[in-house]
């Protein structure tokens, strides 16, 4: 297996692949960070996923994470955020629909259900392409994501807490149902009937299938989408009916963008760090 790319940083090395998904039918780019303690033996792995327009180079240039995952000895995997090629559809004037904005859910409606296949993807082929080739501890993975990525983040841990033992997340929208962006993108990808859109809520989800970890949020209380497509209040108080263990931080000052992500990092590498 070849990298695209390749370089030395912090004692570790970090990587691009491109590998064939056979769930989006098409080839997904994968950013990967290797710390030192990788040559002795097996590691634990933290999973990120990004937000709407990003790609794998967002987290790995913008959130200065890896310095701390080679202190830590963790394994970084930063997956693209959408199926990509000339093949796949878009939406060429709308950012958040489309190439880039996959919302790491399995869409059914067409032209989607070909390729935006990003739920199987990340929880079946990422894994398993990523603990066949990597010194990964299978039973030491965590996930976190940023924005769209946090509502992955989210929803893949409380759909999979037996793979994804911790999770956090950064300004995550957690209730896709009730906003919209979630809900242009529940319709577009799964069609009109609103069952099939709870099972990629994190709100709804949390109500009927609390997990045994920690959740850690960080939220900023300047992000100018807060009110209108974030809403972390409705999170926490779904966790608190449910018995969901939640620390969310509300960050006085703090925006949405990757300076909130590398303000903060720290805290949730150790947080993933110190609970796998």
């Amino acid at each position: 297996m070849t990298p695209i790319s390749q370089n030395k940083m912090h004692g570790g090395t970090q990587y691009v692949y491109s590998h064939k998904s056979e769930a989006n039918q098409c080839e997904m780019r994968v950013a990967v960070f290797i710390p030192p303690q990788a040559k002795e033996g097996k590691c634990p792995a933290l999973v990120w996923l990004s937000g709407l327009t990003c790609t794998e180079e967002n987290f790995t240039v913008k959130a200065g994470a890896q310095r701390m995952a080679a202190e830590l000895g963790l394994i970084m995997i930063a997956p693209d955020t959408s199926p990509r090629g000339d093949d796949v559809p878009d939406k060429d004037d709308q950012y958040d629909f489309g190439k880039g904005a996959g919302f790491y859910l399995n869409a059914t409606e067409k032209p989607w259900a070909k390729n935006f296949q990003m739920e199987t993807y990340i929880r079946d082929e990422l894994t398993a392409w990523m603990c066949e080739n990597f010194p990964i501890d299978g039973n030491r993975i965590g996930i976190s994501g940023h924005s769209m990525g946090g509502h992955g983040a989210l929803t893949l841990h409380l759909k999979n807490p037996s793979l994804y033992k911790t999770c956090s997340a950064f300004s995550p929208i957690v209730a896709p149902m009730q906003v919209p962006w979630g809900q242009k993108a529940l319709s577009g990808y799964l069609g009109d009937d609103t069952e099939n859109w709870t099972s990629y809520d994190a709100v709804e989800l949390v109500k009927k299938t609390p997990s045994g970890a920690n959740i850690l949020i960080d939220q900023g209380l300047a992000d100018n989408f807060l009110q209108e497509q974030l809403q972390p209040e409705l999170f926490e108080k779904a966790c608190a009916g449910a018995g969901q263990k939640l620390s969310l931080r509300l960050q006085d000052g703090y925006d949405h963008s990757y300076f909130f992500i590398a303000s903060f990092i720290e805290d949730h590498l150790r947080h993933h760090a110190k609970n796998l």
